[in-house]
This record gives C-alpha cells, structure tokens and sequence, in this order.
C-alpha cells in the first residue's frame, strides 16, 4: 500500500493510520495489528514457496494489516472499510493452504477468521451441523463423535490447523471422499460477506430447482468474490464397523484397472489408496507399513453386514485385475498413521525442493497422464536430478485423482534460479497433466501458484469467470492474485 511511517500520523503514512484507526474502531484495537512478525505469519502459508522464502530469511508477501473480526457484523465493516479505501482483502483461515493463497501482493487487511470458531446450530434430526468459518476441523469432531456422529472429512492438513471456511473454499478432499465426497459435495449452505460489506445466504439445502447454484459459486472461489462466515454441512453417523483390506499388483496400472472395475461396479469403499513402488516406499518410512512395490490399501465402512459384502466384492474384484491379497493388516496400519505423513520433522521441508501436483480425470486418460508426467519430470529434468512419485487417493464413480509429487535434493542456492526452476517443473507437469485429459489441481486449490493455468484449462470459459469477478467485486479487492484474476482494478493505494 505504499510507503508508511511507523507512527501513522503525518506524511506518506497518514492513509494507513486512518484506515488502522477506522479498523480499530470497527472491531477493537486489539484485534488489529501492523506489527512485521505478525503480518509475516499471516502471509505465511504451506507451500514450498513460502518454507522456501522463510528458509532463505526471506520476506514472504504480506498484508499492511491483520485483522481479527469476531462476527459476521464485523466482517462486513471490515469489508466496508477496504471498500472504501479500495485496499486488498486476504481471507485467512487455518494458513495450511499449499498455493500461496494467502499472500499479499499487493498488500492490503489479512482477515483473519480465527475468532469465528462457534458452533451455531447441531440438527440431529437432519443431520446437519451449522458452524463459523473459522473453526478447525478436530474441534468439531470431538464434539460430534461425543453424540455418536462425524463431518467425514479428514484432509492431510487436519492437524495443520485447517478450518471448515477452507474445506470448502478450496474444494477439499478428505481420506473418506471415495464414500462421504469432498466439501463441496458436504457444504448444504453458506454465509458469506461479499463487496462493498454486505452478507448474503444460499439456500438452506443445496439449490436444484431454483436457477443456477449461488452455493457452488462461492465453493472453491477462495476468498476472490466474499469472505464466507459461516457453513452449514451435512454429518453422517459415526460407522458401527470398519475393515481393512491390502492388495500387491504387478504394476501400477493394474491397480488402476482394479480401482475402476470396483468403482463401476458401484460398490461403496471409504477409502481406496493406490501407491506406485517409489510412493509405497515413501509409506513404508512414514508409517510403517510392511510392504513396497505396487500396494494398494482399502477401508469399507458403516452397518456391519454391509461392510463383510463390500469387503468379499472387492477382494474379488481386485484379484480379477491381477491383485494379490495382503491381509487386512497393511490397510490397518496406513489407517492408524495416515496423518503420520504430516507429522512434525516428515513433511519435506527446504532446502529439498518438491511440489505436490493434484490431478483428476476419467479412467481412460488416467494411465497416460501419469506416464506423461512421470516421463516429462523424470526426463526433462534430469539434470538436476528430479525424482517423481505418485499415488492414487480419491476415486469417483467416472475415474480417479493422481496425488503426484516431484523432488530435487540440490536445488540452486540462488533464490531466484531455484523459484524459476520450481515453476518450470510446474508448467512441465500441469501442461502434461492437462495435455491428457486432466485438471489443473483436484483438492488443493488454486491459489497465486496455479493462476497462471486458469486460462488455458477453461479457455473463453474463464472470460465468464472474469467477468463475475468483476460483477460480484468491481475493485477486485478480494483476494487479488489469486485463481488468475490479476491484480486489484485501482493498484496498491
């Protein structure tokens, strides 16, 4: 936002404490700060750029402000406030986004949604819990497993402070979404504060008869077109029986053909996990699970009776498709550490270089995409020794999402040739990814790292897209940057 004095009070630093005073009066002094610590913990988020950056004793972009409104009231004349001073809105949540969706390019108020961790309403008649925006994940599940209920969704980020605003925001995935979907499929209504300060609320059920779904325009927008408050999402019952199933195959693409035959035929497991030979390694020394080579691990789920069919269905099918029994007790032991991966000390972390690709397609492009990025990692990137691993994680009834990850031990020192090279490897992989029927990303959301694909995976279609941006926040101050829209219509004041 420009060039400021520390104190705020005259010269080029007079607009930021006005705006600071007006923010302070708006939702309390204490929950406004300019302090550089904070404002560089507000941007910071998981993504390899920002690790990197911290590593590096490297700024990461942030805001001018940090704000941390208390109410949906207070949201809005937060929003008020950046309206009239046309100054960037960053919607914060948990901060374990991994797109840069957080940074502040250009500045501007990071809207920190911590305070609004309630719980306003649990219908057990309709299974449906209404909650704030800004409450993580495991706290709500402790209070639902106490009455015999769940929010079936269980990202990697859940004990990285991931928030029910940001399941949704980013179009989430969970380990349970083959059976309970991802948060855009658990989201039944939003509340949300959009430019210049005003609160809109979808339907109480997800809109199917009553023109298009305003609900799924705000899911997976991101913080670009409103500041969603508050969530209402649909639980299920806590299962009375779980089993656990393990399979070996030949290669990977027979475990691929295993997961399609099981998903066409309708069958219902929670979980389907599908790891190429160097992934299963990966597995092994993160959770321990005794097997590497091709493993696939699968968990059934709900009444019992229902359970035992599902489980002898999908043992069949899966050795028709070359697959050879393990026992139940690999799958047991990668359900009881499946967060075990995101555990302090085994995320990678800088000076390693890596990028976590996420890609979802139909069954057919599935093989071709994964030898396509394998090969183009592997082989365009040789030089400086780019390792390339992959599992299979979310499976739908029409195909699957690769979870796929590239590394380089030794990446360059300079800063800047390191943060090149890391989006080479991106543009090779995405292209790839694209180029054979898939998506730009599945679960993680778009963010600053993945804008730049935005036009080139919906073609004129984001023109339309462009052009509700610019309906719903005609200043682009929401979250500019991010998901391709560019910066904010008027610059940084």
């Amino acid at each position: 936002m420009g060039e400021n004095r520390p104190d705020g009070v005259s010269g080029p630093g007079f607009l930021h404490g006005q705006i600071e005073r007006e923010l302070a009066a708006a939702i309390g002094a204490e929950h406004v700060s300019r302090e550089p610590v904070e404002l560089q913990q507000q941007a910071a988020d998981w993504s390899w750029v920002s690790k990197y950056l911290q590593y590096k004793g490297l700024e990461v972009p942030a805001p001018d402000f940090a704000v941390r409104p208390g109410s949906t009231a207070e949201v809005e004349r937060v929003v008020q406030i950046a309206s009239d001073y046309k100054v960037p809105v960053i919607t914060r949540g948990g901060g374990s986004g991994t797109q840069g969706g957080t940074f502040a390019p250009y500045g501007g108020i990071s809207l920190d949604l911590g305070r609004l961790n309630a719980i306003v309403d649990l219908d057990e008649e309709s299974l449906v819990v209404t909650a704030q925006a800004g409450l993580e994940g495991p706290v709500l599940e402790q209070t639902l497993n106490e009455k015999g209920l769940t929010l079936a969704h269980y990202p990697g980020s859940y004990h990285l402070g991931a928030t029910l605003g940001g399941y949704v925001a980013a179009r989430g995935s969970g380990v349970v979404s083959t059976k309970y979907g991802k948060a855009e499929d658990m989201v039944l209504q939003v509340e949300a504060v959009v430019p210049p300060g005003r609160t809109v609320k979808t339907l109480p059920v997800p809109s199917h008869a009553s023109g298009p779904d305003l609900l799924q325009t705000f899911v997976g927008s991101e913080g670009t077109l409103g500041v969603i408050t508050e969530l209402s999402m649909r639980l299920d019952p806590l299962p009375e029986a779980r089993a656990f199933l393990s399979f070996s195959f030949p290669d990977v693409f027979a475990g691929v053909e295993a997961g399609r035959r099981i998903m066409t035929s309708r069958l219902r497991p929670s979980v389907i996990r599908l790891y190429d030979t160097a992934d299963s390694v990966k597995l092994k020394d993160w959770v321990g699970t005794p097997f590497t080579g091709n493993l696939m691990v699968v968990m059934c789920d709900g009444d019992q009776a229902l359970v035992d069919y599902e489980t002898a269905a999908i043992t069949a099918v899966a050795e028709s498709a070359g697959g050879t029994s393990l026992g139940p007790d690999v799958g047991r032991i990668w359900w009881e550490g499946k967060y075990e991966p995101y555990a302090k000390g085994k995320l990678p972390q800088p000076p390693l270089m890596y990028g976590t690709f996420d890609t979802v397609a139909r069954f057919r492009d599935i093989p071709r995409i994964y030898r396509a990025k394998k090969e183009a990692i592997e082989s365009q990137f040789g030089d400086v020794g780019a390792r390339y691993t992959a599992h299979f994680s979310h499976w739908f009834p029409w195909g699957a999402m690769i979870y796929d990850r590239f590394y380089i031990d030794e990446p360059p020192a300079d800063p800047a040739e390191a943060i090149a090279l890391h989006d080479r490897l991106w543009d090779v992989g995405v292209e790839a990814s694209i180029a054979n029927g898939g998506t730009i990303n599945e679960h993680h959301g778009v963010g600053l790292k993945l804008g730049r694909f935005m036009r080139t995976q919906y073609g004129t279609g984001f023109e339309l897209m462009k052009g509700l941006k610019a309906a719903w926040d005609p200043d682009g101050i929401m979250n500019p940057g991010k998901l391709g829209f560019g910066p904010p219509s008027i610059g940084r004041v």
